[in-house]
């Protein structure tokens, strides 16, 4: 039996053909282990290495005096951001390896290279820490009150910047005339992104070209190498990065961590190859963690309910230290689209980033924005319900209309369209909304609460960090043609999406068509994946290499056939009045013999920014209140994500997203020790992932309001599933919780926690850990 693959990488995924980070091995390869921090908050007051260098196998231990020898920097910590008043951030990047003061349970403080992976691990046990432990803050209250034990002497109160955005003087106004005002308190708890893919690496160093190639997952090498080329200091041109299947990222691994560049210096120093693999459990202490966030969101609203002013007070925890995304997320993230789906005269936002002695946090799934989506969402079911207002008829009437588009939000951003109403009146529509009250009659006649919840998300996906989204092709001497990007799949279908659009274009058979990301041979520019943007960044460039690879072959072809009239392409082939040939016969015909380049290889780029992707999600559940057991029963997703290159793939990254969201509102948290700063949730013994069944059957569909601001006219789709489900899910909960006078509470919607809440207890409202 022939089985049918309805995605290019399935074959290879599924038959174990598969080459993930782990896969690689090298001749005569070492093997590293890290030693990190057991404590989350002590001075280094003494590092004895002599057990670990003594022991079997061991070639050496790295400390943080190799690195500095090195002249290796930190990780990289952002870019440059102002709070309130002007006032710079205080920063505090991240150390390869810890020098006097650990932070955070998980920091690492040396590395033990051996000749097996047992041995680098055994002889690391060996390593003799010395600590005078201090006392850990765990928490934005707590490490924010005063007197607080402080982990950095240049950020006073451990405050890293107080940020705003907005017309505050506005806002308050609106404040003080409003008819009606609303607020309430969200939290987006911590979380563990647990990639499926361990993260793993594998350095190796050329001493005749001098070039040190590092295999590990990523999100787009130039990201990657970016990075790398920061931390090292050493030119780009020394680094060669390799990925070929990565099995999720999140954005927890567009740019390097410790590991990456102490493997490249252990390879370079000792002239054989490098290679370290984490454990699932080091990753829960060594991986960076993601949300972590309470905002606090306030309307305002006339008499008739027409929204006046939105107010956020927000609170992001950095961590320990500031890496990558975490500044970013806590402020612009937060503000860029804080109006939602709404017409909003007015808007401000606060915000207070903290330093804690936790895991630093950083990008993971929408960063940020699937958090201000959940809070507007949230605090608008909450305003309907507290006024008496029916919650469909109160969004109905704030929405930005049609014909307002392009819009501009009070604090400056500018939508380019939308359909806000129609996509709710689809939604609605689909799950039956008309039809609950006789629903919930039931499940109560059963001794049930049943709640339903929607919520209208919008985001802004990401702008790309690099000029343009540069693309190019080969043809092979059989006319296979290969496209290459730089955009890193680790999941999405990228192999499919890019094949289909140039297959589409030139009228040929996907199966003809290869995609390589990242070949370090070629010198592209573009952007990684992340921020919802591959597939109409890259993509887009992709369509306009089909219009090139055409105009490229045609002379050619004219030959072919003779110069008599118009020559004409379509349908995969060039025709004119003495014949017709195949566009993959033409590249056959003209294969190169030897090493030189194929006549037809080309390139093309596009510019594109952001979009703004949106949806209605509706969530209908039923609790049983004996045990606080919760079951979603229906579940239904409309999205407006402009055209839709690959259905298949657009609902598969919609249905992970949902279920992603399901599972910070059932079950994820990550949970350290309010004294001890100790991570107790540190396995998925105790850090519960959501588990198949945990949704019914996701009843998708869209409703495409195409955009105008890249080739295909799409938007993104990587975090609309997020987006939606986690204000879906909550205000569903809050709706069957509301019917026996139960108030808002704490997500995660564990049965012990809606347990105690239908019986007044403390895991009810405001609960954070």
């Amino acid at each position: 039996m022939t089985t049918t693959f309805s995605r290019h990488e399935d074959r290879r995924l599924v038959t174990g053909a598969g080459h993930f980070t782990a896969d690689w091995n090298l001749p005569d390869q070492l093997h590293a282990a890290i030693v990190r921090s057991d404590r989350a908050h002590a001075r280094i007051v003494g590092l004895d290495l002599q057990a670990a260098r003594d022991a079997d196998g061991v070639v050496a231990v790295l400390t943080a005096d190799d690195v500095a020898q090195a002249g290796f920097a930190a990780l990289p910590s952002g870019g440059p951001l102002k709070g309130v008043g002007d006032q710079p951030q205080h920063k505090a990047p991240m150390p390869l390896l810890a020098t006097d003061r650990v932070r955070f349970v998980g920091q690492p403080v040396a590395m033990v290279v051996a000749e097996t992976a047992t041995a680098a691990r055994d002889a690391a046990e060996l390593v003799a820490i010395d600590y005078e432990e201090l006392p850990a803050v765990v928490g934005v209250e707590a490490a924010l009150a005063a007197g607080a034990p402080l982990l950095h002497e240049n950020a006073p109160g451990n405050l890293s910047v107080e940020f705003e955005r907005g017309d505050r003087a506005a806002v308050d106004a609106a404040f003080a005339n409003a008819a009606m005002t609303s607020t309430i308190r969200i939290a987006s708890q911590r979380l563990a992104g647990a990639p499926m893919e361990l993260r793993a690496c594998l350095a190796h160093h050329d001493p005749a070209s001098n070039r040190t190639r590092i295999y590990t997952p990523t999100q787009g090498i130039l990201g990657m190498r970016a990075s790398l080329t920061a931390v090292t200091n050493w030119p780009d041109g020394e680094i060669e990065v390799i990925a070929q299947d990565v099995g999720g990222s999140f954005g927890l691994r567009g740019g390097t961590y410790s590991e990456q560049p102490l493997c490249m210096l252990a390879a370079r120093k000792l002239g054989r190859p490098v290679k370290w693999q984490a454990s699932r459990s080091e990753l829960f202490i060594g991986e960076f963690h993601g949300r972590a966030l309470t905002l606090t969101g306030s309307v305002a609203m006339d008499a008739d309910g027409n929204f006046l002013a939105f107010r956020f007070e927000d609170e992001a925890d950095l961590g320990a230290y500031t890496c990558y995304w975490g500044s970013f997320i806590g402020t612009n993230n937060l503000s860029v689209t804080m109006g939602g789906v709404y017409r909003v005269p007015a808007l401000y936002m606060h915000s207070r980033l903290a330093f804690t002695n936790t895991v630093p946090v950083s990008a993971y799934r929408g960063a940020g924005r699937p958090d201000i989506a959940f809070a507007i969402e949230r605090m608008v079911d909450h305003a309907a319900a507290e006024h008496g207002l029916d919650p469909a008829e109160l969004r109905r009437r704030n929405f930005v209309p049609p014909d307002a588009f392009p819009y501009r939000t009070a604090n400056g951003t500018v939508y380019d369209c939308g359909d806000f109403e129609g996509v709710m009146d689809k939604a609605l529509a689909l799950s039956g909304y008309a039809g609950f009250p006789a629903r919930r009659q039931a499940s109560e006649a059963a001794g049930r609460l049943r709640g339903i919840g929607f919520g209208c998300y919008l985001e802004a996906s990401g702008a790309g960090g690099a000029p343009k989204d540069e693309v190019s092709c080969r043809f092979g001497a059989d006319g296979r043609l290969t496209l290459f990007g730089v955009t890193g799949p680790s999941g999405q279908g990228h192999e499919t999406s890019f094949a289909q659009i140039v297959a589409g274009g030139l009228g040929i058979d996907m199966d003809s068509i290869d995609y390589r990301a990242s070949d370090p041979a070629l010198s592209l520019v573009g952007n990684g994946t992340g921020g919802s943007r591959s597939l109409y960044g890259a993509g887009s460039a992709f369509k306009n290499l089909v219009e090139q690879i055409i105009e490229t072959a045609r002379p050619h072809a004219a030959t072919m056939l003779g110069a008599d009239g118009a020559l004409e392409f379509s349908g995969g082939a060039f025709r004119n009045a003495n014949g017709s040939i195949a566009l993959l016969e033409l590249a056959r015909k003209l294969a190169p013999s030897g090493e030189d380049a194929h006549p037809l290889d080309c390139s093309a780029h596009s510019i594109s920014g952001s979009t703004f992707p949106n949806g209605c999600h509706v969530a209908e559940l039923e609790i049983d209140p004996e045990t606080g057991e919760t079951r979603i029963e229906a579940y239904v997703s409309v999205d407006d994500l402009g055209n839709i290159i690959s259905p298949t793939l657009v609902w598969g990254q919609v249905h992970g997203g949902v279920v992603q969201g399901a599972g910070q509102a059932f079950t994820e948290q990550i949970v350290y020790d309010p004294d001890s700063g100790q991570l107790l949730s540190g396995s998925f013994m105790d850090y519960a992932m959501p588990r198949a069944g945990i949704l019914p059957q996701v009843r998708t569909d869209t409703h495409p309001v195409p955009t105008s601001l890249n080739a295909l006219g799409s938007k993104g789709v990587g975090e609309s599933g997020c987006s939606g489900s986690l204000p879906a899910i909550s205000n569903a909960m809050m709706d069957a919780l509301r019917t026996v006078g139960v108030g808002p509470i704490d997500m995660p919607y564990t049965p012990a926690r809606v347990w105690a809440a239908l019986r007044g207890g403390r895991a009810g409202a405001g609960e954070t850990r």
